[in-house]
């Protein structure tokens, strides 16, 4: 009912919109609507001149009806004859457009066969939203809404191309350029046009589209740029052919988008691996300069020497220790972080070089804490006894809260596994935090007691509340970025086939259509989403009620879901073979200009020129290469 209902208001629509109409847009309309008819009767070998009498028996009314909806409408007098045969056959047709929820109120058999001109056309414009347009959405109004935000979309990038209607902009000609362009760049230069001469933009554009991409010119030039106000139905007709003929991707693109996005992974890796041993090596170096200088200090027996060298003490702990650590602990959710995205694509495991390992860090690290004890004691010999028992008990609740927090941490550095069991280790880590922060209370009340007492040192530990405090924002810190970072790792698997950018598209089409708040879409919005993305929505008959589980609407994870299983892109070793040979035309090798031509972004195509063998010049070996980057291989 409900369907009947939107499509009984299109109806009244049209036909208030047709009141509106002078005489110069009738023409056009019955013009366009005349060749889009043609276009569409002629795999039966039919053709007609005039539109108003050539429909006036039923008989080409009912072929059309047949050929768009793909459905017989039954019997029919074929050679009619007798007026009351002509009104039976029409009767015929309106009944048969009325059950695919079109209800025609304004028009009869008998205004057909009289030749009424202006209500034919709005009949002519009904059949054409409901059977050809309507296939982008189930209602009109969100059939253009749909229709246009592609328009949009796919014309962004183009400067001169401001796609606000289906009227004035596009009489320049360069919208149509634009969207053929984009598509298929090597039917015509965008780019080479004569911006100001819309006649010959205009042209071109319904030639190329005619003879290179079997689109029907259904309109002149004069209707799009000898006119005021171009016609709005005739341009949506028109318009909507070039939504059909581009709603997929042809081999060529989707090869290319899956090469471009496996080399996306494997450039991104290669950045975090140098960050790593760059970072981790100038790490190593400063610590190791430290350690030297703490080494050979000499101290000249005074007290003042001794505060001096304790209040540079204090100041390394609190400036270059802490910046120290927490490199350290980013240095090592950073190695887990290119280990976890390289299983994620079931790639080789990352080594670090000799020496800069974590075991390597872990052990320099441990020198350094050393040392500092060591050279903490010498500076404390020199200063004020403090009362033991203040000290023991700050120090048993810091040791203790650090012990706590080492082993946080290395729960998290030992992290391996599957990613949910990653992910339960770090929300378990998470759950000991409430109880630190407590100890933390307990600590500073400890600590305020020992500088109430002057303590300034403490020979059973080297931490301060401070000290710990820092530690806990860090590893409080790294154990959200865990989180976060296994998280989107969990749905990079699930989605590992999309780019960031079809996310964002994916979820900006849900957004504009879903309407209600409720984060769901209902079936006219979830065609109309599919539509703003270039889908056509009549693949399937029952494809809402599939992907619903037959609920009336459809959640978020449900469109995401439905939009990956269409996709399918994956980074898989035989996938990623069959598209560079598609690329290549089967050979062994493949070269920069076919990379070019399969959409490959030039920071690919570089990575591949300094990358993968090249046995000879300007022949690059894809198969060599992927074999050595797969764990496990099978071409």
């Amino acid at each position: 009912m409900a369907q009947k209902s939107n499509a009984s208001n299109l109806v009244s629509q049209t036909a208030a919109e047709s009141e509106g109409m002078n005489l110069d847009w009738q023409q056009v309309q019955k013009k366009t609507f005349t060749k889009w008819v043609n276009s569409k009767i002629g795999e039966r070998s039919l053709k007609i001149t005039d539109l108003v009498k050539e429909l006036e028996d039923g008989h080409v009314l009912l072929q059309l009806l047949e050929i768009i909806s793909r459905e017989k409408v039954g019997n029919y007098n074929k050679k009619a004859k007798l007026r009351i045969q002509k009104i039976e056959n029409l009767n015929t047709a309106l009944k048969f457009v009325k059950t695919h929820g079109v209800h025609l109120t304004n028009i009869g058999a008998t205004d057909i066969t009289d030749g009424n001109e202006k209500l034919i056309l709005g009949m002519i414009w009904t059949i054409i939203l409901r059977f050809t347009i309507a296939d982008i959405s189930e209602e009109g109004l969100s059939a253009k809404e749909g229709l246009l935000m592609w328009c949009k979309r796919k014309t962004q990038p183009y400067n001169e191309v401001n796609v606000k209607d289906f009227t004035g902009s596009w009489q320049d000609g360069l919208a149509l350029c634009a969207l053929i362009h984009r598509h298929r760049p090597d039917l015509l230069d965008y780019h080479a046009l004569d911006k100001q001469n819309a006649r010959e933009n205009t042209h071109l554009a319904f030639e190329v589209a005619e003879s290179q991409l079997g689109i029907p010119r259904l309109l002149d030039v004069e209707d799009l740029c000898d006119v005021v106000r171009p016609d709005e139905r005739s341009v949506m007709t028109y318009v909507a052919q070039y939504f059909h003929r581009f709603s997929t991707q042809d081999k060529y693109s989707t090869a290319g988008r899956r090469i471009n996005n496996f080399l996306q992974v494997q450039n991104s890796v290669w950045k975090m691996r140098n960050d790593y041993e760059y970072r981790l090596a100038l790490l190593m170096g400063n610590i190791s300069n430290t350690l030297k200088s703490w080494r050979t200090v000499e101290f000249d027996g005074t007290y003042a020497d001794a505060k001096e060298k304790s209040s540079q003490f204090k100041n390394y702990k609190s400036t270059s220790k802490r910046e120290w650590l927490l490199e350290k602990r980013s240095l090592e959710a950073l190695l887990g972080n290119i280990q976890t995205k390289l299983k994620t694509y079931n790639l080789s495991a990352y080594n670090p070089p000799v020496g800069l390992t974590l075991a390597d860090a872990d052990m320099l690290w441990k020198s350094l804490l050393d040392t500092e004890s060591n050279h903490r004691s010498l500076i404390s010999d020199t200063i004020v006894r403090v009362k033991e028992n203040l000290r023991r008990n700050f120090a048993d609740l810091a040791n203790s809260l650090q012990d706590r927090l080492n082993e946080i941490s290395a729960a998290v550095i030992s992290l391996e596994g599957e990613l949910e069991s990653q992910l339960g280790v770090v929300k378990q880590q998470m759950n000991k935090l409430p109880d630190i922060y407590q100890g933390m209370e307990e600590a500073q009340r400890a600590q305020d007691l020992c500088d109430e007492a002057n303590i300034e040192e403490n020979e059973f530990t080297i931490l301060a509340v401070e000290d710990l405090e820092f530690d806990v924002n860090v590893i409080s810190q790294t154990l959200r970025e865990k989180s976060a970072f296994i998280e989107n790792q969990i749905v990079a698997r699930q989605n590992t086939n999309l780019s960031p950018q079809q996310l964002e598209e994916f979820e900006a089409a849900f957004k504009h259509f879903e309407k209600d708040g409720t984060n769901t879409l209902n079936a006219a919005e979830f065609s109309g989403a599919l539509s703003a993305l270039g889908i056509a929505a009549d693949e399937e008959s029952n494809l809402f009620g599939r992907i619903s589980g037959g609920k009336a609407k459809i959640t978020f994870q449900e469109w995401i879901t439905y939009l990956v299983s269409i996709t399918q892109d994956q980074v898989k070793q035989d996938q990623l073979v069959e598209s560079f040979r598609a690329l290549s035309n089967n050979k062994p090798y493949i070269t920069e200009i076919e990379l070019v031509q399969g959409g490959l972004s030039p920071e690919s195509i570089e990575y591949i020129k300094q990358t993968l063998p090249s046995p000879t010049e300007g022949h690059y070996d894809y198969e060599k290469f992927l074999s050595g980057v797969f764990e496990q291989t099978s071409i």
